[in-house]
């Protein structure tokens, strides 16, 4: 899977490696320009060298007893070149237009002339140059020498010889001047190198700060709640037009949550009132079956009329039980829970709940002998009366039904757990069982535990279950305690 970065990391990362690079290529230029630098600075010394040499040789030519021509310049130089080269500082040899060489002021070359001659293509290169004159690089482990060549000429410009300067190249001091200023330049950008992590590190955070806002802003917006709107003061201009847009996208988000909040109140009292429609049309129409069918059987004269009677009336009053039975069920829920909240000791009403139940396999734990929390008493009854019930349903024709009833404090909140070994509840159903309308039994409207997980939403707290079928089946109430 291919590494995601953060723009943050992007933007810091980007920053350093601009640094980086523009170091290395001020670093490259200037070895370059140093070396060229220096290659220029050899190039006009041997130049200058060059008129010196030539200087001092047409002196010499001028003023001496010998014809100036290519078979006197051994008796014309064999002096004079030892004298030229120690007034000029420098070391030169003197070939024929042949390439042989002729003289030199380095003593070593005149023992064996013969070993001595131009190189043929060196030769043809200056006789085919464009100025009569050619320079001879040459390096070696020594290090890079120049060897010039140029003709030597008469008063009339005609070629006598060849004038042969050998130069070396000495970049000591260039090469040390050039290390400085390299160290030098390493620690200025070193020192620059850390700023700039800083101001990378500074600048990313920035860049990114009003980003975040927003990507904090938006993971949590949802339709179900108030959204605030984002205000990044001091932000770009493309920073803010995202801010315009999540904020419109807040405006049209409110009217929407609204409509949709609006339709659904709208759907769940139609469904209400389809279900209180259905409930009671179901026991009226055994009512009205039972009095057509008295109206038909009865006769006041017959001795068993008093029977019947007595039949009718308790079949209309079961009938009316029932359909007392569910008015009172929508009313307890759709009643909303008592905002009369009070300070109470839930072990103490836990404890009370649990005294209407005279069932002996009902057992009550607690750790804790009080736990203080805010809650309405008739409502926190009402809960632990409903899931006890909902236990007692479950375990039902069970032979050893055993329901357990605790209440500990965790950390900052009050846990109370309903634990029974009923028949439990298939996975299929946890995620409905607190919706209304649903329900598992063949008796009930299934508005119990709807009503349960009202309640507590109003004291910020939460309902879980966890089931394994005909195993265990646990409810979890949790809600700020004090």
């Amino acid at each position: 899977m291919k590494t995601q970065f953060s723009l943050r990391t992007r933007i810091f990362v980007a920053m350093i490696s601009l640094i980086l690079v523009a170091s290395m290529l001020i670093a490259g230029v200037t070895i370059y320009q140093y070396q060229e630098q220096s290659n220029e600075y050899h190039q006009q010394r041997l130049e200058r060298k060059e008129i010196q040499l030539q200087t001092s040789i047409a002196y010499v030519l001028q003023n001496t007893l010998y014809s100036p021509d290519e078979a006197y310049l051994d008796s014309i130089f064999r002096n004079e070149i030892y004298q030229i080269a120690d007034v000029q500082n420098v070391n030169f040899n003197i070939y024929n237009l042949s390439g042989n060489l002729v003289l030199s002021s380095i003593a070593d070359f005149n023992l064996k002339k013969s070993d001595h001659t131009m190189n043929k293509e060196v030769l043809s290169a200056l006789m085919n140059s464009s100025d009569k004159r050619f320079v001879e690089k040459i390096i070696n482990d020594e290090g890079q020498f120049r060897s010039l060549y140029t003709y030597i000429v008469d008063a009339k410009f005609k070629p006598i010889g060849i004038l042969n300067l050998p130069y070396f190249d000495d970049d000591s001091l260039s090469s040390m001047e050039l290390r400085e200023f390299l160290i030098r330049l390493i620690q200025v950008y070193f020192i620059m190198f850390l700023v700039a992590i800083l101001l990378a590190f500074l600048v990313s955070k920035y860049i990114t700060k009003s980003l975040g806002k927003i990507s904090y802003k938006m993971a949590r917006t949802s339709l179900n709640k108030r959204n605030e709107k984002i205000n990044v003061p001091g932000s770009g201009k493309e920073i803010s037009a995202l801010v315009n847009a999540y904020n419109n996208m807040v405006d049209k988000l409110k009217d929407s949550a609204e409509k949709l909040a609006k339709s659904e109140r709208e759907q769940a009292w139609r469904e209400m009132a389809k279900q209180v429609a259905h409930e009671i049309k179901n026991p009226l129409t055994p009512m009205r079956l039972t009095v057509q069918s008295f109206q038909k059987k009865f006769n006041s004269n017959q001795p068993p009329a008093v029977k019947e009677i007595d039949d009718f009336s308790n079949t209309l009053i079961q009938q009316i039980d029932t359909m007392t039975s569910i008015a009172s069920a929508f009313s307890n829920f759709a009643q909303m829970p008592a905002q009369q909240s009070e300070q109470l000791d839930v072990v103490k009403i836990t404890k009370l709940a649990l005294d209407i139940f005279n069932e002996k396999h009902i057992q009550f734990e607690s750790s804790d002998t009080e736990i203080r929390a805010i809650f309405d008493r008739t409502q926190l009854i009402r809960v632990i009366t409903n899931l006890v019930k909902n236990a007692l349903q479950a375990c039902e024709n069970l032979p050893n039904p055993i329901i357990t009833v605790s209440v500990q404090k965790k950390k900052e909140n009050v846990m109370i757990e309903v634990i029974d070994n009923g028949v439990g509840i298939e996975e299929k159903n946890t995620d409905k069982i607190f919706e209304p309308k649903f329900t598992t039994k063949t008796s009930g409207m299934g508005l119990g535990l709807a009503m349960v997980k009202n309640i507590l939403q109003t004291y910020n707290g939460t309902i879980t279950l966890t089931s394994t079928p005909n195993k265990k089946t646990t409810f979890r109430v949790v809600f700020p305690a004090i």
